[in-house]
């Protein structure tokens, strides 16, 4: 592990555990301080995805005219100012769900930049020898967050209240700003005849389109994507009204595959190793895929445990298929195009993420809720086929 990976793990390490740590904050804030409506709730929600939606595929054609270091400091220290306006409010008693709605979509802009600049500039910093174990280390961190973060975020609002604890969150993207200026490695970017915004997101798509292997993964992506935006719509109303499970018991599910996606991202490179690291992206789903149906089968009483297996499956399968496909990514696609890529393929996810929680809760209304995660987990079973079918163009890659 060299200097500059472990700087970049210590600001990850931070703003992924205050990311979900405040994560619950936000919310309680609007619920419990501001008594927001369901309506206003579901808008400072939208307000915080909507950015990849509107300034998904220009942001990767910028990200590939700068240095992406710049732009990933730019978009911490934005998202640290942005949030910590909500406590300063807060204390001067000036604090609305307007302004909430306009920081959720304000970080959500500066997350996309983010994102898009992030899968981008780790090449730069770990080598393309290396992308598997850094992409690997870093799942790790998201997915230990995801374990504890939750509930300490909860215990933080109850002594701290909610304002406070979206400080902390403020203090880590600051963290994270410092860490990546600490970083020495140099990026080559390659200068180009500026020929329009649409032109250059047009290379992407159409790099996207034409490459066997990437459309075959945007197309497994997007089928998942789409399953767990409709599985999203019902689970928690599964979990409650199905399974009569308590906040308490939900927690533990939760916290069960959270714990399976950890073990996922830290056993990907063995896996990789053992399999072969073009392979393990369509083997990971083919083989989780049908037991992750086990989730629906679950009843009320001793048989929850099939939901505890078919999630803790479903997350692990899926965790090592993130890995293993963006690392693929990040080998095989040029560096001049890989932001653009990269901002094609979350534009193609987070798309596609609203149309598959309003399809979701249709389902649920029409065909009730067992079916409706039966659909969601047919679609994961057959996902992996587009990309099973290109295997040997992965094995070229």
């Amino acid at each position: 592990m060299t200097r500059d990976f472990r700087w970049l793990l210590v600001g990850q390490t931070t703003s992924q555990f205050g990311a979900q740590v405040s994560g619950v904050a936000i919310p309680l804030l609007a619920v419990l301080s501001l008594g927001a409506t369901p309506f206003q709730l579901g808008l400072v929600s939208a307000a915080g995805t909507i950015g990849f939606a509107l300034i998904g595929l220009p942001a990767g054609a910028w990200v590939d005219r700068w240095r992406r270091r710049p732009v990933l400091v730019a978009s911490d220290l934005a998202r640290a100012v942005l949030l910590a306006s909500i406590p300063v409010a807060a204390v001067l008693g000036v604090l609305t769900i307007t302004q909430l709605i306009v920081v959720s979509l304000l970080t959500g802009l500066a997350r996309v930049f983010f994102d898009v600049g992030y899968q981008t500039y780790l090449p730069a910093v770990v080598g393309p020898d290396r992308l598997l174990a850094g992409n690997s280390a870093l799942e790790t961190i998201r997915a230990s967050g995801q374990v504890a973060g939750p509930g300490l975020g909860g215990w933080l609002v109850t002594v701290l209240g909610a304002a406070n604890v979206v400080l902390i969150q403020a203090v880590t993207f600051a963290v994270s700003a410092a860490s990546l200026l600490a970083i020495k490695a140099r990026e080559d970017v390659v200068r180009r005849i500026d020929r329009g915004l649409w032109s250059e997101i047009r290379e992407g798509l159409v790099y996207v389109a034409r490459h066997r292997a990437i459309r075959a993964i945007a197309v497994t992506s997007a089928v998942n994507n789409f399953a767990f935006a409709i599985a999203s719509a019902v689970s928690v109303l599964f979990l409650v009204r199905t399974l009569r499970l308590t906040p308490a018991l939900i927690g533990v599910v939760l916290a069960v595959g959270s714990v399976a996606a950890m073990a996922g991202a830290a056993l990907t490179p063995r896996l990789a190793r053992r399999f072969g690291a073009e392979r393990i992206i369509w083997l990971s789903l083919a083989v989780t895929g049908p037991l992750g149906l086990l989730g629906p089968l679950a009843q009320p009483g001793w048989l929850v445990v099939l939901m505890v297996i078919g999630t803790a499956v479903g997350e692990f399968g899926q965790i090592v298929y993130a890995i293993s496909n963006v690392t693929l990514r990040q080998r095989v696609v040029p560096d001049h195009l890989l932001g653009r890529v990269n901002a094609t393929m979350r534009f193609l996810l987070m798309g596609l993420f609203p149309l598959g929680a309003l399809l979701g809760g249709t389902l649920g209304t029409v065909l009730g809720l067992r079916l409706t995660l039966f659909v969601s987990g047919a679609l994961i079973l057959v996902s992996w086929l587009p990309v099973y079918f290109v295997r040997s163009a992965l094995d070229r890659a």
